[in-house]
């Protein structure tokens, strides 16, 4: 399942994490690709600083009080989080990202763009869903969440600058299956109990949903 999740960050706090970035100090991108992705990628990402560790405690507190992306992600851990800047002539060619991170299994994928699509030219996040290729060019603070399995790629920046934070998470509901069955679910109880208040109909689909999360949760 892919899904663009809307408003992680409103335009306060993304000017506030932009501001931030500026300040970061950046490394080449190819230092934490893997083994063959390396050879593909060609971006700037901030390396290890205070500075940067505040910028990700904001995004995961963001994220984690985002109603949208607990209920997509079921998120265990944040396994990785990276800030990525890519400039005129840089790219990320296909590829799929590692299975594990930092000692964690890695589920779901997330790009969050602290720059509006205005900002810049070309560098759409390519998501291959087994039938097409997505293109996918956010708005700032909005986030992409996808399965960490899929092949993707960062099509080439042609003009301005688009800057992101990325990052990989353990989901508590491994099988991508039953997190999206756990999804419409959550989906279909919200709009009834929105329709219809508390009903018994409610209550027993309820029941439903959170007995298979309870089966299906790893601690």
């Amino acid at each position: 399942m892919i899904l663009v999740i809307g408003d992680v960050l409103d335009a306060g706090e993304v000017a506030a994490l932009r501001d931030a970035a500026a300040r970061l100090e950046f490394g080449d991108g190819r230092a934490t690709a893997g083994r063959y992705a390396r050879d593909v990628k060609a971006n700037l990402q901030a390396l290890p600083s205070k500075g940067r560790e505040a910028v990700f405690e904001k995004v995961r507190r963001a994220l984690m009080r985002h109603e949208v992306f607990l209920s997509a992600a079921r998120p265990k851990r944040f396994a990785r989080l990276l800030v990525s800047r890519y400039r005129s002539g840089m790219e990320y060619g296909l590829h799929v990202d590692d299975p594990i991170m930092n000692g964690h299994r890695t589920d779901l994928s997330f790009t969050l763009p602290l720059s509006d699509p205005g900002d810049y030219q070309g560098g759409g996040l390519c998501i291959d869903d087994g039938i097409e290729e997505r293109v996918i060019r956010p708005n700032a603070g909005d986030a992409v969440l996808y399965p960490t399995s899929a092949l993707h790629r960062v099509a080439p920046v042609t003009g301005g600058e688009r800057l992101v934070v990325v990052g990989w998470i353990t989901s508590r509901v491994r099988d991508a299956a039953r997190r999206e069955v756990l999804w419409d679910l959550d989906v279909a109880t919200r709009e009834i109990h929105a329709a219809q208040g508390k009903t018994a109909a409610f209550d027993r689909l309820f029941k439903a949903r959170s007995n298979l999360c309870r089966m299906w949760a790893e601690d």
